[in-house]
């Protein structure tokens, strides 16, 4: 008898308005309203969740280590990117 795997899924929640969600951890589950019952489950213990997202782990698509210099390395050269290059007046405060 063979079994099939299982879907992978990524749990993110959001605690409170005006934050992102973050990535809290991942779960199994056969369908998304499994995993977002799940994640509620396992992630939002303490009720100080607004928002869960679940995407499919087989979704996601990253960069790999290997290649980060061709990847990263344009930003380099865009001095304007970093704010260092800029005055900030002092009246500005905590920026």
């Amino acid at each position: 008898m063979t079994e099939t795997a299982t879907p992978l899924w990524e749990v993110f929640v959001r605690p409170r308005n005006g934050l992102a969600h973050r990535h809290v951890g991942s779960l199994h589950a056969h369908d998304a309203m499994m995993a977002l019952q799940a994640a509620r489950d396992v992630y939002t213990r303490r009720g100080e969740t607004l928002s869960i997202w679940v995407v499919p782990s087989s979704a996601i698509v990253a960069s790999d280590p290997a290649e980060k210099d061709m990847m990263f390395e344009p930003t380099a050269t865009k001095i304007y990117r970093h704010p260092t290059f800029y005055d900030v007046p002092d009246d500005v405060g905590h920026m």
